[in-house]
C-alpha cells in the first residue's frame, strides 16, 4: 500500500515538478490514484494516500511563484 511508509523523506528537485504521487518509478502493486503535491510553498508535502513524505531541495525554476 505505502510507497514510503516509515522511511526517510524522498528528496525532490525542480526537475521533478510538477510533483505527483505515485512517482514514475513506483511499483505497480503500491499504486493509488495520482495526486499532485505542492512542495514549493513550504518545502515539503505528504501524500494523503500513502503518507510518502517529499522534501524539496535546491532552487525553484525561474518564473515559478
Amino acid at each position: 500500500m505505502a510507497e514510503n511508509t516509515a522511511s526517510k523523506p524522498i528528496e525532490v528537485t525542480a526537475h521533478d515538478l510538477p510533483l505527483h504521487c505515485p512517482t514514475p518509478g513506483a511499483s505497480g502493486w503500491s499504486g493509488h490514484p495520482r495526486v499532485f503535491l505542492d512542495v514549493t510553498h513550504t518545502g515539503e508535502a505528504v501524500c494523503p494516500y500513502c503518507s510518502a513524505h517529499y522534501v524539496f531541495k535546491g532552487e525553484l525554476p525561474k518564473g515559478h511563484h
